[in-house]
């Protein structure tokens, strides 16, 4: 039986509910779809990850009239990839109902395709304030009798600048409609927007008791800033996670740690704000694919984002606000299944975790970092448990059957040939574990008395870098990793002499350590995917 038809939702939601194998409503699903059924406003406080997208989109669904070929229904998100996401839950649950169509807007996307769609009628458009308002300005939309307006992570779409915005898309409508605002936080530019646009709303609030945080394991490491990376990389190769985001505050945090993973051998990622759409779709459908493990995203990319299966989210940078920090560990363990959320910290943040703790009414577990001799141990352990799985469900598999048999008879010990067979799938590749600096309180005070002295070595430090501009861009197929190969497989030079990189469509500019020109003055028969390669030092960086 499912749980749903307790809430008398139509025949078509339950079959499409029962296609995605969903059976039981969330807490924000149980109270906020009888209220909305009512026709009441309502104002739902939920995190992500709680089901609010179903909550207020079975409701939708319901009230739509198929025979009406005009927009009555419009849900409001701040980010394009909340808005893709908000958009295929809806399509699931309209399912083969042809009568009911949806068009989500957003920018970045043609104009023209989002026309196209607009041309088909839909009654339901999903979309971003700025994309919608550019639309209802060229006469492509028009909202005069629209009946249920959503406002979707309404503290983040006010926080993003889009007041005006939605003042102008909500003088269009009728006052006459019901209205649905789901947040995290109500703020008090929130209580503006209620005050001022909804008729006497029904409050449905998730307390922080059901949220999630109970079902994560959170783990903390404490390490100097300059050990972050080298610990990241212990942490990935001693839990061998499936799927993992890792969160950082700054897009060029993303963009330094994407190219850090991938020349250490990591099938990673980045997103962030900087993205265009195509590259943003093409990420995200490569981490569903699960062609790439690891996403490496800035909060306000990773808004929207809602996949079941992540089994880790590793805060490299520790959140500025405590509701991110909520937002970023949602993401794991989702649908009543564990998760684990790892967070790198300095003793300098040691004031913020408690205030994290204390915000979430819970305990990071801190942890000593795993030496080189417990992640070897680690990986042993998963690789039997791999080998004994591939063994127990490829019994009837004789395709190797020939080649089996001639090692067999070639090795009469059978543990030089164990050995090498296992060699050859060791995915650590014998990775050599630089020391990692734990940082105690006594050192952080000394560290204050040496800011000076540090900031004098930065400087140093920043002038020892080149700027090389090559023949090599988009247009060629490079990205920072592959260039970064390229140069170290051509020209041995390691990743660590490697900066900033910036690769437009026809060339690329690379900052590179001074001391490793040298190795770039021979390109006589260099090619880059058949491509001749011209290098030559510039003054700086494009802007």
């Amino acid at each position: 039986m499912n749980d749903f038809e307790k809430l008398n939702v139509s025949a078509s939601i339950l079959d499409a509910l029962n296609k995605e194998n969903i059976l039981v409503p969330t807490p924000i699903q149980e109270e906020a779809i009888p209220l909305l059924k009512e026709g009441y406003d309502v104002i739902g406080q939920a995190q992500t990850g709680t089901g609010k997208t179903f909550a207020y989109a079975i409701p939708l669904i319901e009230r739509v009239d198929p025979s009406k070929k005009y927009p009555l229904a419009l849900v409001l998100t701040p980010t394009r990839e909340l808005g893709i996401q908000v958009s295929n839950e809806i399509d699931k649950l309209i399912g083969k109902n042809g009568d009911i169509k949806s068009a989500c807007i957003y920018g970045g996307e043609s104009y023209e395709k989002q026309r196209i769609a607009l041309q088909k009628k839909p009654q339901i458009i999903i979309g971003t304030p700025g994309r919608i308002i550019d639309q209802m300005e060229r006469g492509h939309l028009d909202f005069s009798k629209i009946s249920y307006l959503v406002l979707d992570e309404a503290d983040e779409m006010l926080k993003m600048g889009f007041q005006e915005d939605l003042e102008k898309i909500l003088s269009s409508m009728p006052k006459e409609r019901q209205t649905a605002l789901f947040s995290a936080t109500i703020p008090p530019f929130i209580k503006n927007v209620v005050k001022n646009y909804m008729n006497n709303p029904k409050w449905v609030k998730i307390e922080a008791k059901t949220l999630t945080v109970e079902a994560i394991d959170q783990q903390l490491y404490y390490c100097k800033k300059d050990s972050k990376k080298d610990l990241l990389i212990r942490l990935l190769d001693y839990n061998q996670f499936h799927q993992i985001m890792i969160f950082c505050n700054t897009k060029s945090m993303v963009d330094e740690l994407v190219i850090f993973l991938q020349t250490s051998g990591f099938r990673a990622e980045g997103l962030h704000g900087d993205l265009k759409q195509i590259s943003r779709d093409k990420v995200m459908q490569s981490f569903r694919n699960n062609t790439i493990d690891i996403l490496i995203a800035t909060d306000v990319a990773a808004r929207g984002i809602d996949i079941d299966g992540i089994d880790a989210v590793i805060n490299f940078d520790v959140p500025n606000e405590n509701e991110l920090y909520v937002h970023r560990i949602g993401r794991t363990a989702r649908a009543g299944s564990s998760g684990t959320a790892i967070t790198i910290a300095t003793i300098r943040s040691k004031a913020r975790i408690s205030e994290l703790e204390r915000y979430t009414k819970s305990k990071m577990n801190l942890h000593e970092i795993p030496t080189p001799k417990e992640i070897s141990k680690s990986y042993q352990k998963k690789l039997y448990l791999k080998i004994m799985d591939v063994m127990e469900n490829n019994i009837d598999n004789h395709e190797y059957d020939n080649l089996l048999m001639k090692l067999a008879r070639a090795n009469s010990d059978p543990m030089p040939l164990l050995t090498a067979l296992v060699s050859m799938v060791d995915e650590n590749k014998k990775r050599e574990y630089p020391e990692i600096y734990v940082q105690s309180p006594k050192e952080n005070k000394k560290d204050n008395n040496k800011n000076k002295k540090d900031k004098n070595k930065k400087k140093d430090s920043n002038k020892t870098f080149s700027i090389i501009e090559c023949n090599i861009g988009k247009n060629d197929g490079a990205r920072p990793n592959q260039l970064v190969v390229f140069f170290h497989d051509e020209f041995k030079v390691h990743r660590e002499h490697f900066g900033k990189i910036i690769i437009e469509d026809k060339k690329s500019y690379i900052e590179v350590h001074s001391e490793a020109l040298r190795f770039f003055k021979n390109t006589k028969d260099k090619k880059f995917n058949g491509k001749k390669l011209s290098i030559k030092v510039v003054d700086s960086l494009p802007r």
